[in-house]
């Protein structure tokens, strides 16, 4: 019995709501205009080379870390030059050199030392 009045309760429902909604219909409309432009179109295509030159270095020492490293590289053209170093937390140092060119390709130098080498 109770699941019969809820379905009569819900289908009354139902149409009044229908019958509300269909009192507030609304029609939408928009408009534009288009303006063509008829000519000749200009464009100028420019390629642009600049011969790929620069240079840069930065180094850290920094006593409440430890922390010391250094950095050189330079391009001129299509050769790079550079090198790298690190100090380790052991005492060794490590030195990386590097060149590349469309000639030899990348070629790398690996250097490691320790710091505490005594030189008599």
């Amino acid at each position: 019995m109770f699941t019969k009045v809820l379905l009569i309760a819900v289908a009354v429902a139902a149409v009044a709501a229908q019958d509300h909604h269909h009192e507030h219909h609304h029609h939408a409309s928009s408009s534009q205009s288009i303006k063509q432009y008829h000519g000749k179109a200009t464009e100028k295509h420019v390629e642009y080379y600049s011969h790929p030159k620069y240079e840069f270095a930065y180094k850290v020492e920094d006593p409440h870390t430890g922390d010391k490293k250094s950095q050189h590289e330079s391009r001129d053209g299509d050769v790079v030059k550079g090198v790298y170093s690190l100090h380790e937390p052991d005492g060794t140092v490590r030195i990386v050199e590097y060149h590349a060119d469309k000639k030899t390709g990348l070629v790398i130098k690996h250097f490691a030392f320790s710091e505490d080498i005594d030189y008599c």
